[in-house]
């Protein structure tokens, strides 16, 4: 994901002092073993100077990389595959904790990355997956192309809405971009992990001008936004919406290219309760517009349809997760009721501290049990 301004991971955390969500106390096997674990575990020892893989030579199919955080500073794990395309993530790892992440990986090479103070390109090391994966699951095939179908008709259906935003902005019609603001990032805020997945686009598209490193450029649609809700000259920022349109223009392309399993498709959902928490929560994601619910309500979205995808499959490794998920995923949607308004929701800065607590609180109950699902997808239950 973007890099953003360390911050500890679950949404009470981030208003008060609640503990990191889908993190055990448990100590990791030896870093230095080396050798190909029987069991699928892979551990990683994440400190401010090094990132130690207990094993580099890995076969193919489902990989656990049990996760600790031994250095002073919060740290977030990456495994990329050629060309720095992210497979499966994880942020806001406090120091003194631990997080496992369960990934299918077929042959091929890859590296871990470890990110202390979630910055910069990490500190990395090569991993090499070697031979094949068993044969395809029809379950899995089927939950994998409904949701790449999924995918792209919300991809395909933000092309339109960054146009019409576009087309506001260059005509220098502030209300009427404002307006169309939110709407254009529904589709995306439902399915960002996949969109992340390509690497390039995010930075451009949906980067915070506290996410970015001196020299860099401020795009995309927080660029916009800081203009239009700051009083600027629009004219100036007509390329900017181009580019916009052309960014989502090419995401939507590169959709049935997008490399999913049901293990990653469990992980993103979890990807997207953590951006409740880490931005929506907070009220950094939109930090002039306010319509930070809309976003949420997005996440939360894409969240549950990851679940309905994979549900044939969960049912079958772990009923009782696919129940308690559904009750959490429906306290959540119960708990955004009371800020609907017609059109959206209420801006977020009219929301109260202590409203802010209770909506914490909704997205916690459901972060641990979600935490679960990819590895639920995979069998790992």
């Amino acid at each position: 994901m973007r890099p953003r301004t360390p911050r500890p991971a679950t949404a009470l955390t981030l208003l008060a002092a609640a503990a990191l969500a889908g993190c055990t106390d448990a100590p990791s096997a030896d870093p230095a073993a080396g050798a190909s674990p029987a069991d699928g575990t892979v551990a990683v020892r994440a400190t401010d100077d090094a990132c130690e893989v207990s094993s580099t030579d890995l076969g193919s199919g489902i990989t656990t990389f049990a996760i600790t955080n031994e250095g002073s500073d919060v740290t977030e794990v990456y495994v990329y595959a050629p060309g720095d395309r992210i497979v499966t993530e994880k942020e806001n790892i406090g120091p003194g904790t631990s997080y496992e992440l369960t990934v299918d990986l077929t042959e091929g090479s890859y590296q871990v990355a470890c990110k202390p103070g979630m910055v910069g390109d990490g500190i990395r090391q090569d991993v090499r997956v070697a031979g094949a994966a068993e044969a395809p699951d029809p379950a899995a095939e089927a939950a994998v192309a409904a949701y790449r179908t999924w995918v792209q008709q919300q991809a395909d259906a933000s092309v339109p809405l960054v146009q019409q935003l576009r087309d506001a902005v260059a005509a220098g019609d502030v209300e009427g971009a404002k307006a169309l603001y939110a709407p254009s990032r529904v589709p995306w805020e439902s399915i960002e992990p996949v969109a992340e997945s390509f690497g390039d686009l995010d930075p451009r598209m949906d980067a915070r001008e506290a996410d970015l490193a001196a020299g860099e450029a401020f795009t995309g649609w927080h660029r916009l936004e800081k203009a239009l809700w700051t009083g600027e000259d629009l004219a100036p920022l007509v390329p900017v919406a181009d580019q916009l349109v052309l960014d989502v223009q090419e995401l939507a392309q590169r959709v049935p290219n997008a490399a999913l399993t049901p293990t990653s498709i469990g992980n993103g959902a979890k990807e997207l309760l953590d951006e409740v928490a880490t931005g929506k929560i907070t009220g950094e994601e939109e930090a002039f517009s306010h319509t930070d619910l809309v976003d949420f309500e997005a996440n939360v979205a894409g969240a549950a349809q990851a679940l309905e995808v994979l549900r044939p499959i969960v049912s079958e490794n772990d009923p009782e997760l696919v129940t308690t998920l559904d009750a959490e995923f429906a306290d959540v949607r119960a708990a955004l009721e009371p800020y609907r308004v017609p059109g959206g929701f209420v801006p977020y800065d009219t929301v109260t501290e202590e409203q802010r607590r209770e909506l914490a609180r909704a997205v916690d109950g459901l972060s641990e049990p979600l935490s679960r699902l990819g590895a639920a997808a995979a069998g790992e239950a």
